[in-house]
C-alpha cells in the first residue's frame, strides 16, 4: 500500500451529501419540496439547496413549476452506461411487455442489498400509468423485482412468505410494498450459472386483479432476455 492509494482517506462530505440527497429523491413517488428533503437527509434547507441547486445544474435533478424536485434526465444517460450489454438485451424485450400489458416495465439489478432500477419503459398510449424512474432503489426483500432477485437462492428458514410462493411459480409479486396503493410482479434474469443477473418487472396501480397472466408474461420476457445473453 501507499499513500496515494486512498485506503483510510477520509470521505467527501459534499458528495455524500449529494447522493444522499438523490437516494432521497430516488425512494419517493412524488416530486419533494426543499424543505421535506432537507428534514429526510438531515440538512439544513440553505445547504440542500445549493446541494440541489449544483445537482440541476447537471441535469441530475429537475425542479417543476412549483419548486419541488426529482430525479433528472441526466440520471439516465449515467444508467445507460452501467451493464450496457444487460439492458441492451432487456430493452426490446421491455418495449414488448409494454406493448403486450400496457404497463411500465422496468429492469432491476442488485447492488448490495438494494434492488436497484436502471431502465424503464412506459407505455405512450395510456392515458394513466404509474411512472418508474432509473436510480429507484428500496431494499432487495421488499417489492416483486428484488424478490425476484433472491428467487434462485437457496431457501433459508428466515425467508418471508412471499418469497417462498415466488419460488414456486418462478415469479414475484407484491403490493404496496414500494409505493402504496401500486402492485408490481417480477421475473429473474438468469446467468449461465443459474443466479440471478438481474430482474425483469412491470408495475402498475393495485385493482385486486388477478395477475396469473402478467406473471406468466414477465417470465417469458426474462427467460428471452437470459437466453439472448447467452
Amino acid at each position: 500500500m501507499t499513500a496515494g492509494d486512498g485506503v483510510g482517506a477520509p470521505q467527501s462530505q459534499t458528495l455524500d451529501r449529494g447522493l444522499r440527497i438523490l437516494e432521497q429523491l430516488a425512494s419517493a413517488a412524488t416530486p419533494q419540496p426543499v424543505m421535506d428533503i432537507a428534514q429526510a437527509v438531515g440538512l439544513h434547507r440553505s445547504i440542500t439547496y445549493r446541494l440541489l441547486r449544483t445537482l440541476e445544474d447537471h441535469q441530475l435533478v429537475d425542479r417543476d413549476g412549483a419548486g419541488r424536485y426529482r430525479l433528472g434526465l441526466g440520471l439516465a444517460a449515467l444508467a445507460r452506461g452501467v451493464r450496457a450489454n444487460l439492458q441492451a438485451a432487456a430493452l426490446p424485450r421491455l418495449n414488448a411487455l409494454v406493448a403486450e400489458t400496457g404497463r411500465t416495465a422496468f429492469l432491476v439489478v442488485r447492488a448490495g442489498n438494494e434492488a436497484v432500477t436502471v431502465t424503464s419503459v412506459e407505455p405512450h398510449d395510456s392515458a394513466a400509468h404509474v411512472a418508474y424512474r432509473p436510480g429507484t432503489r428500496h431494499p432487495v426483500d421488499r417489492g416483486a423485482p428484488g424478490l425476484a432477485l433472491l428467487i434462485p437462492e437457496s431457501p433459508a428458514p428466515e425467508d418471508r412468505a412471499e418469497l417462498t410462493e415466488a419460488r414456486r411459480c418462478g415469479w414475484a409479486s407484491s403490493r404496496g410494498e414500494v409505493i402504496p396503493g401500486v402492485r408490481s410482479v417480477a421475473a429473474p434474469v438468469l446467468g449461465p450459472e443459474g443466479a440471478a443477473r438481474a430482474s425483469i418487472a412491470l408495475v402498475f396501480v393495485d385493482d385486486g386483479a388477478d395477475v396469473s397472466d402478467i406473471g406468466r408474461a414477465v417470465v417469458r420476457a426474462a427467460g428471452q432476455v437470459s437466453a439472448d445473453l447467452h
